[in-house]
């Protein structure tokens, strides 16, 4: 660097008093003007850039200056070019700007040229931190404290994190990485500002309880909106704002104006997990998929290894009718496996659309295997088990599953009806209805049971009377059971009464519109048969 002479110092000064009296735009305008007299000058394209992002992260502005910061740092490298400062500043605002991969580039380049710069090291672990990236976060972090094991206080507390998530972690380490970065903190002149910055949002609690307190009384009403918009004013910067109103939009089903917040919110953090969690949550509620899609693959971009945007992704895609691809987000998710009872609904999840989309049972039963392994407890998983096993043929297989579950549960109704529904199949009409009857013991409103139960009466034992009865049951238990009615219907039909037995096919063809159970052209022939 040549050095400055009086009227250099003079003008660094002038921009030092705007700076340190809050003005950053005057300091800016100064700065600006004492590089049109010398265009070559590193060290005024640095401060410039310096000051553009200071302004940037000045939470009472809402401007975005990191391409203005990153201009002039470039500049300022044209003549500095083995300057690890400068790469490392640019790294910096890259990293604000949220182009992650870019800063991790800068980083690495500004380690390159000075491999001791700690607070590189830091930074890529920060960055490998929000990825989901735990192992290159952990050795990025060490090695920022190695190089200054007394001023790494947010080096050791993002060890501590990553222990967290961790049972496996025993508490001394862990709570000894803690210990150290309380102790470290007064000698991290960044950590220090980290803690100054957080501690400024204290001023904004007295509103956040305030708006509570509302909430609290009267509810989300104009009032607690038009109070958050007034303190956005003040502080256009401060992101929880943008999401604390979004929430008052959603409350009060202003759908549209909630989405702008949360996008707000995103746009000055783009990487705020809960406002893209929350925006997530409002296009699936919307019902907009392709939004939902979208906002997902970005938390999936700033944490891979999080099963739970996998899952949700692959709900969506599946809703779109994208099978495949949700097949792999599912497999993902189960892949990640961050809770076994979690999986293991995942793993049913998986075998439900293997079994109804892909029409691939071995996959299908595969999935439920797995599903059973991680929660061997969940009735609903024999039942699916069995379901798949009694679709393929594999009836022993079936009932082996059925009988198991009834270990567990002896007096499940939906079991002792699939077991019912697998006797049948069978041929075993005396044990098929010994289980429909247990199912409606356990169960008296079971409308299947009922209606099965009155199919085998009335097709397999000829007890027309008794069969109307259960089919009775069955359409007062629910109204809207198209095949019970048309059941009925067939009931009624063979004890002469046609008009009545008309009735109730027109009934059924009437349910069936909605419900899609029978082939109407089977109604209409019915019906058609009456009166031939």
């Amino acid at each position: 660097m040549n050095k400055f002479d009086a009227e250099t110092k003079r003008i660094h000064k002038e921009i030092d008093k705007f700076r340190k009296s809050g003005n950053i735009q005057k300091a800016i305008e100064a700065c600006r003007g004492a590089i049109s007299q010398d265009e070559n000058n590193a060290e005024l394209h640095i401060k410039l850039g310096d000051l553009y992002m200071e302004w940037h992260l000045d939470i009472h502005q809402v401007q975005q200056y990191t391409e203005e910061a990153i201009t002039e740092y470039q500049r300022a490298l044209e003549s500095c070019v083995d300057s690890a400062e400068i790469y490392y500043k640019i790294a910096m605002a890259f990293y604000y700007k949220r182009e992650l991969d870019k800063a991790i580039n800068y980083f690495k380049i500004a380690l390159e040229h000075n491999t001791k710069m700690a607070e590189a090291h830091f930074m890529i672990a920060e960055i490998f931190m929000r990825k989901g990236d735990f192992i290159e976060a952990v050795e990025y972090a060490q090695r920022a404290i190695s190089i200054a094991p007394f001023s790494s206080s947010r080096a050791y507390f993002l060890i501590f994190n990553i222990m967290s998530l961790s049972n496996k972690t025993k508490w001394y380490k862990k709570y000894s990485r803690l210990l150290a970065s309380f102790l470290t903190l007064p000698f991290d002149k960044h950590a220090v500002k980290s803690v100054i910055k957080h501690l400024s949002y204290l001023q904004f609690v007295p509103v956040l309880l305030k708006t509570s307190f509302m909430i609290f009384l009267k509810g989300f009403n104009q009032k607690v909106l038009d109070t958050y918009i007034e303190t956005i004013d003040k502080a256009p910067g401060f992101v929880e704002l943008y999401i604390n109103l979004g929430r008052v939009y959603y409350e009060l089903k202003r759908y549209d104006d909630a989405i702008c917040e949360y996008k707000m919110a995103i746009w000055l953090d783009s990487l705020n997990l809960r406002a893209y969690y929350y925006l997530c949550q409002l296009y699936e509620e919307q019902r907009d998929f392709d939004n939902a899609i979208e906002t997902c693959k970005r938390l999936i971009e700033l944490q891979p290894h999080v099963a739970d945007f996998h899952c949700r992704i692959a709900q969506y895609l599946y809703l779109k009718g994208e099978v495949e691809e949700a097949v792999e987000h599912y497999q993902t998710a189960i892949t990640l496996n961050p809770n076994t009872q979690w999986t293991s609904v995942v793993s049913q999840t998986l075998g439900f659309i293997f079994q109804e989309n892909v029409k691939n049972l071995d996959a299908a039963i595969a999935a439920y295997q797995n599903a059973y392994n991680l929660n061997p407890n969940d009735v609903d998983i024999y039942l699916n088990l069995g379901n798949v096993f009694f679709e393929k043929g594999s009836y022993d297989n079936a009932l082996i599953v059925y009988k198991k579950a009834l270990e567990t549960t002896p007096h499940n109704s939906r079991l002792h009806c699939n077991l019912g529904y697998l006797y049948w199949g069978k041929g075993d009409i005396e044990e098929a209805v010994k289980e429909y009857e247990k199912a409606i013991l356990y169960d008296n409103t079971y409308d299947i049971a009922y209606n099965n139960l009155g199919v085998i009466y009335l097709d397999d034992l000829g007890r027309v009377k008794k069969a109307i009865e259960l089919f009775e049951a069955a359409t007062k238990y629910n109204p809207n059971y198209a095949l019970a009615h048309y059941n009925l219907a067939r009931s009624i039909a063979i004890t002469g009464d046609k008009v009545e037995a008309a009735k109730l096919y027109q009934i059924a063809m009437d349910i069936n519109t909605y419900t899609q159970e029978l082939d109407p052209a089977d109604i209409e022939e019915k019906i058609q048969d009456l009166f031939t």
